[in-house]
């Protein structure tokens, strides 16, 4: 992919599954890639992989951020991209979720991604202009059940997104976010997801996804062969967002 060569990006969250695959696919056409997270051993072993670095960073602290970007630009004297890739989840009806647990997805998924964009603004208005990708899921296109806290706070991030892009345009930074569907990971799987066609009815093209199909979406948005998009929602989801799938059984068989 043209327009990666060189460039510094930070992606939080980078040592293991969707952050794994964007680090390798963004180093692959000579990135310069920051890995950060809050635990060093596998983002350690990513970032070697990638010929890049791990900081150790807390997205929910502002501190952090200062501290990750100041480190970056002493570094390498620039940067170029941020990929907000941290998160967590939950997994409950609005009526069983508690307002501690609430709180702590929207802190990291919401409030995590704004002290992201936050910070980088200096060091990309300095470097005349960046890409931020904030990675949102699913279930910030539409509503999905017992997903109280991670729903809202993607949700919220996407609108943060488009907030972003219109107010950093002037300074040719770019803000977009890509939005996966069901992607099969080792978190997944334990919990009973199976890779292959077949396994997956509610999108369309019924299989899960791959984090390397993420990290291709991830990839463009961050090179310059997306210099003319911003503020943009980006599903690679099956087509899971597009509609609903129930009826289809319905449907006549395709022709032999």
């Amino acid at each position: 992919m043209s327009g990666l060569q060189d460039k510094v990006v930070i992606v939080t969250g980078g040592g293991g599954g969707l952050g794994r695959a964007v680090v390798a696919r963004l180093a692959r056409d000579g990135a310069a890639v920051v890995v950060t997270g809050r635990g060093s051993e596998q983002g350690e072993k990513t970032a070697a992989e990638a010929g890049g670095i791990f900081l150790r960073h807390d997205v929910t602290s502002e501190d952090d951020w200062t501290a990750v970007v100041d480190a970056v630009v002493g570094r390498y004297g620039r940067l170029d991209g941020l990929v907000n890739n941290a998160g967590v989840d939950s997994w409950s009806l609005i009526e069983d979720e508690s307002l501690e647990k609430f709180e702590q997805v929207v802190k990291v998924n919401l409030t995590g991604v704004f002290l992201g964009v936050k910070a980088v603004v200096p060091a990309m208005r300095a470097a005349g202009g960046g890409s931020i990708v904030n990675v949102g899921s699913a279930t910030g296109l539409n509503g999905h059940p017992m997903t109280a806290g991670y729903g809202a706070s993607k949700w919220g991030a996407r609108g943060l997104t488009k907030t972003a892009a219109v107010e950093l345009g002037r300074y040719r930074i770019r803000v977009n976010s890509v939005h996966p569907g069901l992607v099969y990971t080792p978190m997944t799987a334990a919990n009973g997801a199976k890779p292959g066609e077949g396994n997956f009815p509610f999108a369309p093209l019924n299989r899960l996804g791959t984090p390397e199909e993420i990290g291709e979406a991830v990839a463009f948005l961050v090179s310059d062969a997306a210099s003319y998009m911003t503020g943009a929602d980006i599903s690679v989801d099956g087509g899971w967002s597009a509609g609903e799938t129930a009826l289809m059984k319905h449907a006549p068989d395709p022709p032999s």
